[in-house]
């Protein structure tokens, strides 16, 4: 996904320096840690609100990062894209829900999965406005020094939430858009589609890696998730213009 194309900061100190591998790990990493979190958090709170505490029970409704982990997809895989100069994206442990426990199972999952992406999409938005506010006070130009990574934190962070939303509504196990379409079909077909997110984790890689390397031209991050996760982004740049 295209950045924010401001340019960069005109001096640093040493070890802030944006072409440093540490620098440029750092501002994706952090950003992208975060939002992960919050993403599962919003799913937590969800199926509490509506009637499952199983992830309170299980003591995932925290914001402590270590609660959520995955080694592949909150470790290996970000740290490998960032190190590669590539697109950033990852995920964490899924929040255990039980649908069973929900007081409308059907539709209380559909609510669950969406909490999220939405969680993700009021994040941008408060990061939008927050870097807006910061180019209003530094006279439109990116800020420097120890602030200019402050800065490109919440960039990147503006990024990630855009695209942490889209990519996880792409209507597919184990994604929530996946989540939503098993809500939305007849009871036996969802039933049918629910057994194809046993196999979600290899599905994923598939689709991700696997597919892309045969076929080029089957990129899904860059020719599905891309096109409308820049738009959405250019939203939220335009708003922060805007206040700029």
């Amino acid at each position: 996904m295209e950045s924010l194309a401001l340019p960069p900061p005109r001096r640093h100190i040493a070890r802030m320096n944006p072409e440093n591998i540490v620098y440029r790990t750092a501002v994706w990493i952090i950003p992208l840690v975060i939002a992960i979190v919050f993403h599962e958090v919003a799913h937590g709170w969800m199926a509490k609100w509506l009637g499952d505490p199983t992830a309170q029970e299980r003591r995932r409704l925290s914001f402590n990062p270590i609660r959520h982990v995955d080694p592949i997809g909150t470790v290996i895989l970000p740290l490998g894209l960032a190190i590669a100069g590539a697109p950033v994206f990852g995920w964490a442990k899924p929040v255990p829900v039980i649908a069973q426990r929900l007081r409308n199972p059907r539709w209380g999952m559909v609510a669950v999965a969406l909490a999220g992406p939405g969680m993700n999409l009021a994040l941008a938005t408060l990061t939008a406005i927050a870097i807006g506010a910061a180019l209003a006070l530094s006279g439109g130009t990116p800020p420097t020094g120890m602030a200019a990574f402050v800065f490109q934190n919440l960039v990147n962070f503006l990024q990630v939430n855009v695209f942490l939303a889209i990519f996880n509504l792409l209507p597919m196990p184990p994604f929530d858009g996946g989540h939503v379409v098993e809500g939305l079909l007849p009871r036996p077909l969802a039933a049918q589609w629910a057994k194809i997110g046993q196999f979600g984790f290899l599905l994923l890689l598939f689709v991700l890696v696997v597919l892309p390397m045969i076929v080029p031209s089957a990129d899904v991050v860059g020719r599905i998730v891309g096109p409308p996760a820049q738009a959405v982004l250019n939203v939220f740049i335009a708003l922060a213009g805007a206040i700029a």
